[in-house]
């Protein structure tokens, strides 16, 4: 019998690293699965090839698989057409009853990608309830419809090639749109993975999101979690180098945030939350390097498109200002329950709800003020991932439309802001079974569908949830020795630049919005 090898020369192992399977009762529970808990004398770290990120990548790609089995049901073929011609299958109100609705699919037609026109270019026309006109034009961002256009010249490509397995084309353009928002994805699990440091296996909830399985293909939203993740992390890691690196980082962080808000325009609200940091600690000067880059980019990809096609580019601006309250909108939910007819009754095609927009505006621009007042005034810095998430989630909260697929914006966020893995999943389980009632309700009572109050009952149930999480995030910020995140040396690895930086705040600043000491919180009494 012989003995065991002699140890490794070589002994060093990352102790810092958060082991969730130690700490964590529900991870250790499920690591019975592989073996149990990380043992109490391995070495962590020191993996070659099942490193954190590469597990990771893997898992996500299991619930990425997942997630579009969830949308098959939808791009299924039949002979449906003229004569029994083979087309999309959605007899029976397939997309609501098998729960595959994808904004991806309709779209080929609907935006008359099928016709290979550009989009920004082609006006065609809708009905309006009233049995008028409408002219239109593709409703995205300018990136998002480019990323379109591009997969639909690809499909068609696809299409003409007698090599390729064949099939209709809106069948191919979802396979390949689906590819790339699946890249886009893994590339945010990848970024915020970076982002994590020694809390990498927080990442874990971002790839085994149920959001992920559901929303992951319900449209492009993919596509700005990618820029929004990449811009943090070139912002994070600003802070690792000095002089001509750091300004560089800056600069790329700006130029991602620039492409993610021509993509969808939240990722250049973190803009707001990165100045008051800075200006806390007299880092204004980083905060203009990637603020000019996002506006530079911004105006870079969006000036062709608007000088070339005007209407076509101001359509997306046309529709969200003229668009009423969407059905997940908290608006929505108050009219479902009271029977009230919104700011705007009576408000006809075309016409702008001048009321609703108000009322949003306003509401969102008391989130921002808020989230200023904390960057500013709370007794320790905020980490940057903490304001970023209040800002997002505030926004959604008091927007007219919170789309089903607007969830992604804030799993990210979520994570790197509030890490406990029980409450997250908590709130991704619930905000996923939104998907349900909504289908179910958009069936219509003639196909026996879900009354409307079912369906706003869970969407309140969603609001009343990420209200919590924003309270669990403003009790951390007020009582930073609670923060999971901050441990020893660890300040705030979103933070690039403001990382362990002290306040310095400018003496212009009124003494309300100067950093308010409080007392520390009473401990419980022992007995």
């Amino acid at each position: 019998m012989s003995g065991p090898e002699a140890l490794a020369g070589d002994r060093r192992s990352a102790e810092s690293r958060d082991l969730p399977s130690r700490n964590d009762s529900l991870t250790a529970q499920l690591s019975d699965m592989i073996g149990g808990p990380v043992g109490r004398h391995a070495l962590i770290g020191r993996q070659r090839f099942f490193t954190p990120v590469r597990v990771l990548l893997a898992l996500a790609l299991v619930l990425l698989s997942l997630g579009w089995f969830t949308k098959v049901g939808c791009i299924q073929q039949g002979p449906v057409g003229p004569n029994g011609s083979i087309g999309l299958d959605w007899s029976g109100q397939r997309q609501y009853t098998a729960m595959c609705y994808s904004d991806i699919v309709p779209l080929y037609g609907a935006e008359h990608l099928d016709e290979g026109a550009f989009p920004y270019k082609k006006l065609f026309f809708d009905q309006n309830p009233d049995g008028s006109p409408q002219p239109r034009y593709m409703e995205y961002p300018v990136v998002a419809g480019l990323y379109q256009y591009v997969v639909m010249m690809m499909a068609k490509a696809w299409d003409a090639a007698d090599w390729l397995p064949g099939g209709l084309q809106p069948v191919i353009y979802f396979d390949i749109a689906a590819v790339g928002l699946a890249l886009a994805w893994l590339t945010t699990l990848w970024a915020c993975a970076r982002i994590a440091g020694r809390r990498v296996w927080d990442a874990a909830l971002i790839a085994c999101s149920p959001l992920v399985a559901v929303h992951a293909f319900t449209n492009f939203d993919a596509l700005a979690t990618a820029c929004t993740a990449g811009a943090l992390l070139a912002w994070a890691k600003a802070g690792a180098v000095g002089g001509r690196a750091s300004t560089q980082r800056l600069v790329l962080a700006g130029v991602l945030l620039g492409v993610g808000g021509a993509t969808k325009l939240y990722p250049l609200m973190l803009l707001l939350p990165m100045l008051a940091l800075c200006v806390r600690s007299g880092k204004t000067a980083a905060w203009r390097h990637t603020a000019a880059a996002a506006a530079a980019t911004w105006t870079a990809v969006n000036l062709p498109i608007a000088l070339l096609y005007p209407h076509g580019w101001w359509e997306f601006f046309r529709l969200n200002t003229q668009r009423n309250m969407d059905p997940d909108s908290i608006y929505n939910v108050i009219a479902s329950f009271t029977g009230w007819a919104g700011f705007d009754p009576g408000t006809r095609p075309g016409q702008a709800p001048a009321v609703l927009n108000a009322v949003s505006l306003v509401l969102f621009a008391a989130v921002c003020l808020g989230v200023v007042y904390l960057a500013l005034t709370a007794p320790r810095r905020p980490r940057l991932a903490q304001l970023a998430f209040l800002l997002i989630a505030g926004f959604l909260l008091t927007n007219k439309v919170w789309s089903p697929q607007y969830s992604l914006w804030l799993v990210p966020l979520a994570v790197l802001a509030l890490p406990h893995r029980r409450i997250l999943l908590a709130w991704m389980a619930v905000d996923a079974f939104v998907w349900v009632p909504r289908m179910y309700f958009y069936l219509g009572p003639d196909h026996k569908g879900l009354p409307q109050q079912w369906f706003t009952t869970t969407v309140l149930i969603r609001d009343m949830v990420v209200v919590v999480l924003c309270a669990l995030v403003i009790r951390q910020i007020y009582r930073p020795q609670e923060d999971l995140v901050r441990y020893g040396f660890v300040d705030d690895p979103t933070g690039g630049v403001l990382d362990q930086a002290p306040d310095a705040p400018p003496h212009w600043l009124p003494p309300a919005a100067l950093p308010q000491a409080r007392p520390a919180p009473t401990p419980w009494p022992v007995s």
